[in-house]
């Protein structure tokens, strides 16, 4: 691990934050990191409110979209609500459909089928809409891309709204209105929404027709949240408004689905970390291991009794692809290593049989091993189809655009895509892949950093200093739990290798004349002999609450110690 300590704000900022808010000179540190510069940046992070969201209609082809619903609703037209089957896809359209069946009945859903349709919009679901006389598709977290389909929608009369958050191309789709932050001829305030969000702009925007405010939507919040929180948008901006008031109502009014899924944790509080790792993984197992549209039941269902028993059906799909992942993941460190690819500046495996439901989360496995861009293929139809994931600073999108002679179709972003491409030309790309990468990329970002906000000692962790750190989430990228660095540690003598592997270290850490502070750090039991007999040792961290019998106390969740 590379352990890089983020520069230090300039002095005299840091003076300012510390005297306009009574702030001590780590907080002063911690939040000019995050771009925070005034009391009115402060009071806008710590006391987030709805009048921070935009204008919906600042979003270029806001008027239209409206404008063609409403047309819709007047002339008893059937409206079809499309998304993605990931989780930002899914719970874009339980959003969407669930707030216009409040308005109008004439509301279906779809989601694509990942083996039989693929990724996006697609001319089956064009199909099935027309056949069932539907006369508008909304699309949400997919579209952008879909030149050929909204086309082929026009031939049929079907009109298309595009709501999609992902980089278009050269050329925008020809459907009655796109909706993305990210159009270089769109200037709205914020272009890091996820689909989901695109598709909550929208129905502000139809709300605030009806007169209604941001406030009367505040119970589809929760939905809004598990999407950013999924998707792996920046919560930045609107974004970590929508993502904390979401987290107010997934903790204390969530909806039938959610509640279904959390009523089997054994916690009070949920943080958005128990959304990526918990509540997400659920949603997503449907469309992985079976069809996304069980994940929008679900999310639209009002009985707590029927959700439970979805929630349930979820689960085993859940269980299902756990198992799979770890196979399909064994057998792809095993193909590595039979070719002996281990020193490769990238990871591109292929089995035919992989499950395509679960090639994402097997390239993320890959990285924490091997720690380089990654893509897990498998078959998909006639096609080769595969998930791309990369390592934190290298643009695994522009990679694949340099290699899109051997690609049919690919889309995404900075850090995760799709692709398609013939079985033929397969070993063209690897090979193509492997040059971009190495010929691009800076070789530092080969080993994995931890970026550290400020080096502290262990007696300025205190009881109102943790109430502080409480009050930066919601985390995520750009706004990641606060990482500290402390030096000259030393344990105590009770360090000792726990978990049933033992793969995990417990100590109780001490700095100078400091009070003994427990840590506990995952994955870091061959650490053990570094700071047994009193050595001294350095170690960064993050700082968060151990709950054991009912006793709360402070503790350093270790990311690594040297």
């Amino acid at each position: 691990m590379r352990w890089t300590l983020k520069p230090k704000p300039e002095a005299h900022k840091i003076k300012h934050l510390m005297e306009v808010l009574q702030v001590n000179e780590v907080v002063a540190t911690l939040l000019l990191q995050r771009g925070i510069e005034t009391y009115e940046d402060a009071k806008t992070f710590f006391r987030p409110s709805l009048k921070d969201i935009h204008d919906p209609f600042l979003m270029k082809d806001m008027e239209l979209a409206v404008a063609r619903i409403d047309k819709a609703i007047t002339n008893d037209e059937n409206i079809m609500v499309y998304g993605d089957y990931d989780v930002d896809g899914t719970t874009s359209v339980a959003l969407v459909s669930s707030y216009l069946k409040t308005i109008y009945p004439n509301v279906a859903t779809y989601i694509p089928d990942r083996y039989e349709e693929g990724y996006g919009l697609s001319f089956q679901g064009i199909d099935y809409a027309e056949d069932n006389d539907i006369s508008l598709i909304i699309t949400l977290d997919c579209g952008i891309k879909a030149i050929d389909k909204v086309e082929y929608a026009s031939e049929k009369q079907i009109d298309i709204i595009i709501c999609d958050h992902h980089r278009p191309g050269n050329e925008l789709p020809k459907a009655v209105a796109v909706l993305d932050p990210k159009r270089n001829d769109c200037n709205y305030p914020y272009d890091e929404l996820c689909g989901c969000g695109v598709g909550f702009k929208l129905i502000q925007a139809l709300s605030s027709k009806r007169g209604q405010t941001v406030t009367d939507l505040f119970p589809y919040l929760d939905l809004v949240a598990t999407a950013i929180a999924a998707d792996i948008v920046p919560v930045t901006g609107e974004n970590r408004t929508l993502a904390h008031f979401g987290m107010q109502v997934i903790n204390s009014a969530p909806r039938a689905g959610i509640k279904a899924i959390i009523n089997q944790l054994k916690k009070d509080v949920l943080t958005i970390t128990d959304v990526v790792f918990v509540i997400a993984p659920r949603i997503n197992a449907a469309g992985r291991i079976s069809q996304g549209l069980h994940a929008v039941e679900l999310l639209t269902e009002e009985n707590l009794d029927i959700a439970t028993q979805y929630a349930a059906s979820i689960e085993a799909f859940n269980m299902e692809r756990r198992e799979l992942d770890q196979e399909i993941t064994k057998e792809a460190f095993q193909q590595i290593e039979k070719l002996e690819e281990q020193e490769r500046f990238t990871t591109v495996v292929y089995d035919e049989k992989w499950h395509k439901g679960v090639i994402g989360i097997v390239a993320s496995r890959l990285i924490e091993t091997y720690y380089r861009p990654t893509l897990v293929f498998t078959k998909s139809g006639e096609k080769l189809a595969a998930s791309a994931r990369s390592v934190k600073g290298f643009d695994v999108y522009n990679a694949l655009e340099q290699c899109k002679e051997h690609i049919t179709q690919f889309g995404g972003h900075k850090y995760a895509a799709g692709l398609t491409l013939k079985e033929e030309n397969y070993q063209a790309f690897k090979d193509a892949f492997e040059e971009v990468v190495k010929s691009t990329i800076d070789k530092n970002l080969l080993t994995p950093e931890i970026l550290i906000d400020k080096e502290i000692t262990l007696k300025e962790i205190t009881p109102k200093f943790y109430r502080i750190l409480k009050q930066f989430s919601p985390f995520g990228p750009q706004n990641m739990s606060p990482i500290f660095m402390s030096t000259q540690l030393k344990d105590t003598g009770w360090a000792k290798c726990v978990g049933a592997e033992k793969d995990h270290i417990r100590l109780n850490a001490v700095q100078k004349r400091s009070k003994p502070i427990a840590g506990i750090g995952f994955n870091l039991g061959d650490k053990l002999p570094m700071i047994q007999n009193k050595q001294l040792f350095d170690a960064v961290y993050s700082v968060d609450e151990n709950i054991w019998n009912g006793n709360v106390t402070l503790q350093l969740r270790l990311r690594d110690i040297k």
